[in-house]
């Protein structure tokens, strides 16, 4: 178990200190039988060496052992043992001070009441060191199990961040492979374009929240390309005010729901398809819809469907703990999906 050099200086002061104040009690209460200062602070201050030494064993193997569930039994025999031989050590040495016949049979007649003390201060000291350990242990292991499942969601959401690209990727390169015959210049045009989104990409970090008008400004890399693509079939409508444009939101967001929104809106159709994209800043939420027009007998697009969805609702719950960021409607051919991020 780690604990600072700090800490463990202000421990030894507090039992130096407690210590100290048993050592003046018990000094006082033998000075208050009749004997005088000196009899007392030797009784106190040899009384106190082996107390202190046994106080100190406990909390140093509680420091680094914490007895299971049942094993406590153990440890009130130790308790009971240190305490023994704390008493009997007292009853050996003090008669060999000669201190005289008066506190010779004073010392016979407190053992009794010193075994009892010993126990005490020894039982408590166990106690708390047992308690006080066990929750050092409990934090370091929260703390541990806390990291554990940070590393473990920031792999999930690279692993989520990393699906994005390939099948986008490929339909981009095939794309400029298919331009640079008879269109070379919209061929370069977009190998620029697709290397600013992907240069922009990169740079993304999901910890660092970006605001509503950076995340349109990466949307638009993305949606040029894609009307190269799709040429004239490919529309969009961008509806959002100043409020909105300074929201934060996690990276790269709204891409996977556009694209989603255009493989259900032109995949199926020949026409012209007008993607729209509102955003609003609703209670303290801000609130995304991007909607897609269907043909329900070809795209028969489904709740959830696609990494579009599901990539980003898993991120949304990996980053906020909430399963009701994302919806989806189905109402009147068009294809509806709706989220919200929370501001603050």
């Amino acid at each position: 178990m780690a604990a600072s050099p700090t800490f463990y200086s202000k421990l030894s002061l507090a039992f130096a200190v407690g210590g100290l104040v048993w050592a003046a009690l018990q000094t006082y209460i033998i000075y208050s039988f009749g004997f005088n200062w000196y009899v007392a602070g030797i009784d106190s201050g040899l009384s106190i060496i082996p107390l202190a030494a046994s106080c100190w064993l406990i909390d140093n193997n509680l420091r680094y052992y914490q007895p299971g569930k049942g094993s406590y039994i153990n440890l009130f025999i130790w308790c009971l043992v240190l305490a023994a031989a704390c008493t009997l050590l007292i009853r050996w040495a003090m008669p060999m001070l000669s201190l005289g016949e008066v506190y010779d049979a004073f010392l016979k007649q407190s053992l009794v009441l010193r075994f009892s003390t010993s126990f005490l201060a020894i039982g408590w000291m166990a106690m708390i060191s047992l308690v006080w350990y066990v929750q050092q242990d409990q934090k370091e292991n929260e703390k541990r199990k806390s990291e554990a499942e940070k590393l473990s969601r920031d792999a999930e959401l690279y692993n989520l961040r990393q699906q994005l690209q390939p099948h986008f990727l490929f339909n981009s390169l095939n794309s400029i492979n298919a331009l640079i015959g008879f269109k070379p210049d919209e061929a370069r045009k977009m190998i620029h374009q697709l290397s600013d989104f992907l240069r922009g990409t990169l740079k993304k970090d999901d910890q660092q929240q970006v605001t509503f008008n950076e995340e349109l400004e990466h949307l638009n890399l993305y949606l040029e390309i894609e009307k190269v693509r799709f040429g004239h079939r490919l529309l969009t409508e961008i509806s959002c005010d100043e409020k909105c444009r300074k929201a934060m939101l996690p990276p790269l967001l709204l891409q996977p729901i556009v694209e989603n929104a255009i493989k259900f809106g032109l995949y199926d159709t020949t026409g012209e398809v007008t993607i729209s994209i509102r955003a609003e800043i609703e209670d303290s939420y801000l609130v995304v819809m991007v909607q897609n027009p269907y043909d329900p007998q070809t795209a028969r697009p489904r709740q959830g469907t696609g990494f579009g969805v599901s990539g980003i609702q898993r991120r949304l719950y990996l980053l906020f703990a909430r399963n009701d960021l994302v919806e989806t409607f189905l109402n009147d051919d068009i294809f509806t999906i709706m989220i919200k991020i929370p501001q603050g």
